[in-house]
């Protein structure tokens, strides 16, 4: 089969296979679902999953923060008035179960066989009756459960709780939100003065800015990207043909994704720009290589036979580093890291194989370049190159000074990195969804939720004195030492009960004193059972109890040591012969991702280095090359270390992922330059000719394609999520430095320590001076 119609037959193919790519690709959805990000397989997950079948989700909820107008307070009419409008408003919404507000709670009182509702806002009376406001304030300010849940502290906001339809999904979500938004236009309440929080916040929020980063990160790599390549070959073809090859991979790697019936995430949604700075690797490797064949004389078809076999092999290499140093991500617990780090390395491997069949194809059909360089005087980079490579040997005793001394400090500031997140690290502080979630932090009970289970024992229920007992003094040790400024339980339960029981007095507020006043309040307990607010607390058998709060995002470093304290208080002050505990709900699972993240970490860097090793074994047959390989590439990622320690850089889910990309990329060209070596040291015995050679061959593809790496990671910068922008701009400079120590320090380390590299280097010096 002649070369023209292999091409053609090439194309044919490819080109059926990326139309089936298409069609998947345009049922790719977005999905942001909070409960993706818990720890897959872990024990306290499948028993946070029981426990919401009995209780329901802790994050089912929606708060709505409502600012009193400038000078007045939250007993001011009108502002009431406006509020419960939009109670009413909210009640009516499809996907509301239930609407905690200021305006519809009322002090509930028995007498007889009646029961009362007496509301604790009297706003039409105001007007007329100040005194009615006074008392009004002091009941609700010395009631508890009222301050901190829907009145704040300084009697300057409300907030309503809206419960909502378990695990409500984006569409839905948005259409409350908009009818919500709809209702306070409506009103005339400015939007300074309403706040929102909860997880379908953060759920529309994350969507929405995906789609549009996704589009925004991609228009600008292609715009930098096409400009490189330009600069780099001055021909149509030298950019066009790339950016077909990268571009027909991304679509491949999103079709197989979509395929898998993965959707777009906060961690997916990097695919498409990483393949595209890391898929130009293998392509600007091979024009580069057949450009300087041509540029030496050779044929259009010598051209690509030498390129292919040449550049076939270590880019084979570096496809297969490239894309273990993403495999290695599917060690996490994380669904959406495990997922990306699959997707991701399989796409790698498609950017190979269109590399070397897409690729080639298109060259077959294309006339033979007319080239700008001059042939017969070498290339403009072999200068530039060459008087480079003499000043490295030059100045190898600064370099390698240098090095040392940055290595050193920069071990010393990677000693500052800590494992913390909190709920909404992935949004800058200055972010208004963050601002609004500080203001229920500041302003009321907090967003962070909190969630202990209650198991009476010995025979015992839930409404046993002895478990209400035990349960009261938990919730002592949460609201004094823990930091819970909201609770409900149980407890609640009973103490609301006997207070409806004697006339609603606060002072009513109460445990029975005794097990046979205890007995009488069963009855009525038994009535109320089924009720949402009481199954929500305990189960209709009372097997078992729920205590459940909110407090501030203190962090996770924080969580952490109050929680330790808690398993050490609930050990040594809770007798388990009568009452049985458990932390769990959602917040508990995302903190326990800190502790496999330095794990899931060394498990993904030691399997890079681990291939890497084997493959300079198997080309060399040295340890010692082993080492000269790995050194250059993993001091920029202890310095990036170093830097996130300067910068008070926190390691958290979406920056854990950075150390194990970045040295799978950067390993690439340290690949590229030591096969090519390797092949070089078949035709020239002299080590330092032959790494001469090498440098010349492979300098201009090594920075090209570390501009283009480090150009498309810093459009990451532009990102609105913290976590997006510390991926590019740690990974940036990870490539940055790797590049720098690629073009000084691998050089001298294969001159120092292959082949008695000493005697070597003091005879290539004054070789390379003479030339």
């Amino acid at each position: 089969m002649s070369l023209r119609r292999y091409a053609h037959t090439t194309l044919l193919v490819l080109g059926l296979l990326t139309a089936l790519s298409a069609f998947f690709v345009a049922q790719l959805r977005f999905n942001y679902n909070f409960n993706d990000f818990y720890p897959a397989g872990d024990p306290d997950l499948d028993y946070y999953q029981g426990y919401t079948q009995r209780f329901g989700n802790d994050n089912d909820y929606l708060l709505l923060g409502l600012e009193a107008p400038a000078g007045r307070t939250v007993f001011d009419p009108a502002f009431l008035a406006q509020v419960d409008s939009l109670t009413r408003l909210a009640a009516r919404q499809k996907n509301v179960r239930h609407v905690t507000s200021p305006t519809t709670l009322a002090n509930t009182v028995v007498e007889g066989l009646g029961v009362f509702s007496l509301p604790y806002l009297h706003p039409d009376a105001y007007g007329a009756d100040p005194a009615r406001r006074a008392a009004d304030s002091t009941l609700i300010y010395r009631t508890p459960g009222l301050v901190g849940n829907v009145f704040s502290p300084d009697a300057r906001a409300l907030a309503l709780v809206l419960q909502l339809t378990p695990d409500l999904e984006k569409p839905p979500g948005d259409s409350l939100f908009a009818a919500l938004r709809g209702g306070l236009a409506r009103l005339h309440i400015p939007d300074e003065r309403v706040h929102f929080a909860g997880r379908i916040v953060a759920q529309s929020v994350f969507v929405d800015r995906l789609k549009w980063e996704l589009v925004v990160f991609m228009s600008l790599s292609v715009l930098l990207v096409t400009g490189l390549l330009w600069l780099t070959f001055r021909t149509w073809w030298g950019v066009v043909l790339p950016l077909v090859v990268v571009l027909g991979a991304i679509l491949w790697g999103l079709g197989i994704m979509a395929a898998f019936g993965v959707s777009i995430d906060l961690m997916t949604a990097l695919l498409p720009l990483m393949l595209f700075v890391v898929g130009m690797s293998d392509t600007i490797h091979i024009i580069s290589r057949y450009v300087s064949e041509l540029g030496y004389g050779a044929s259009k078809k010598d051209a690509l036979r030498v390129t292919i076999k040449e550049s076939g092999f270590g880019s084979g290499l570096s496809a297969l580093t490239t894309s273990l140093g993403f495999f290695t991500l599917m060690t996490s617990t994380i669904r959406p890291i495990h997922n990306f780090g699959l997707f991701t390395g399989i796409a790698v491997i498609l950017a190979f194989i269109l590399s070397f069949t897409l690729l080639p194809a298109m060259l077959v059909l294309l006339g033979k370049p007319a080239l700008r360089e001059p042939r017969r005087q070498g290339h403009s980079w072999d200068g530039v190159l060459g008087r480079l490579f003499r000043q490295v040997l030059v100045r190898r005793r600064l370099i390698f000074t240098l090095s040392g001394l940055v290595l050193a400090a920069s071990i010393g500031l990677a000693t500052r990195v800590h494992i913390n997140s909190s709920l909404l690290d992935d949004l800058s502080k200055s972010d208004p969804v963050r601002q609004d979630f500080a203001f229920f932090d500041r302003q009321f009970a907090g967003v962070r939720p909190f969630e202990l289970e209650l198991k009476p024992a010995g025979g015992r229920d839930i409404y046993n004195l002895a478990v209400l007992r035990q349960t009261e003094r938990i919730e002592g040790y949460l609201a004094d030492t823990y930091g819970l400024r909201f609770a409900a339980s149980p407890v609640t339960l009973v103490k609301s009960v006997r207070k409806a029981l004697h006339g609603g007095g606060l002072a009513e507020y109460r445990l029975p004193t005794d097990t046979l006043e205890m007995r009488s309040l069963r009855g009525k307990l038994r009535q109320f059972r089924k009720k949402p607010e009481f199954s929500a607390l305990a189960l209709p058998d009372g097997s078992a109890g729920r205590l459940t709060g909110r407090m501030a995002d203190v962090g996770s470093i924080r969580a952490d040591k109050l929680n330790a304290a808690l398993r050490r208080y609930l050990r040594t002050s809770t007798d388990s012969t009568v009452l049985r505990t458990r932390l769990t709900g959602s917040s508990n699972l995302i903190d326990k991702n800190n502790e496999n993240l330095t794990l899931n970490m060394i498990q993904g860097m030691a399997i890079d280095v681990a291939m890497v090793t084997l493959i300079v074994l198997a080309l060399f047959k040295s340890f010692r090359m082993t080492i000269v390989v790995l050194i250059p590439n993993l001091l920029p990622i202890i310095i990036v270390a170093g830097v996130m320690g300067l910068a008070g850089v926190n390691m958290k889910v979406s920056t854990s992922i950075i150390f194990t990309i970045a040295f799978g990329i950067a390993v690439d060209d340290t690949i590229h330059f030591i096969s090519k070596l390797r092949l070089t040291l078949g035709k020239e015995p002299d080590i330092f000719k032959a790494v001469r050679y090498t440098y010349l061959l492979a300098g201009k593809a090594v920075i090209t394609t570390s501009l283009i790496l480090v150009g498309g990671f810093s459009t990451l910068l532009f990102s609105k999520f913290d976590g997006t922008f510390y991926v590019g701009l740690l990974i940036g400079l990870t490539l940055l430095f790797g590049v720098v120590a690629e073009l000084t320090l691998l050089p001298l380390l294969i001159l120092y320590f292959y082949k008695r590299p000493r005697v070597a280097v003091g005879k290539a010096v004054p070789n390379l001076l003479s030339k």
